[in-house]
């Protein structure tokens, strides 16, 4: 590839050289100006920062706790906890530098979901559940901060 975008380049310094001098002999060959479209487009690629996907994948995540039920068991809580807590450090890992509150928050949140579900017994009470609830609620906010803070960039 490297061969023929050189090959192109100088193509087309050749052809615009002989049209400054009036010579309009030769042209860009075909497969020159496809290499040079392609360049062009490959510079348009998604301008979106890598924390959009991470927040993406966060988000997707979190919607997964949705679709646990009672017979998905504390085995299914502590899974989907895992998926959760591997994209909230993706995301914090890609963001925190831009948004520092924001994903510090997220850490928090999903560090006190971690707790309370570590806590659970294998038989909770609705205590106990109510605490695991309060805490997604806490990560689903958290994310919602940050997902309000970064709308101009991810949209």
């Amino acid at each position: 590839m490297m061969v023929v975008v050189i090959v192109c380049l100088v193509a087309v310094s050749i052809t615009a050289r002989h049209v400054r001098h009036g010579v309009a002999r030769g042209s860009v060959p075909p497969v020159c100006v496809a290499v040079i479209g392609v360049l062009a487009l490959a510079g348009c690629g998604s301008s979106k920062p890598a924390y959009c996907t991470d927040r993406s994948n966060l988000e997707s995540s979190i919607k997964g706790l949705s679709s646990l039920n009672v017979s998905s068991g504390i085995g299914g809580l502590e899974s989907q906890l895992k998926k959760i807590q591997s994209d909230a450090t993706a995301l914090v890992n890609s963001a925190k530098g831009d948004f520092p509150s924001e994903t510090s928050a997220i850490n928090s949140s999903v560090a006190s979901l971690e707790s309370a579900v570590k806590a659970l017994p294998s038989s909770p009470s609705a205590g106990q559940i109510a605490t695991v609830a309060s805490a997604a609620s806490s990560v689903v906010s958290s994310v919602k901060s940050f997902t309000d803070a970064t709308s101009s960039k991810c949209s």
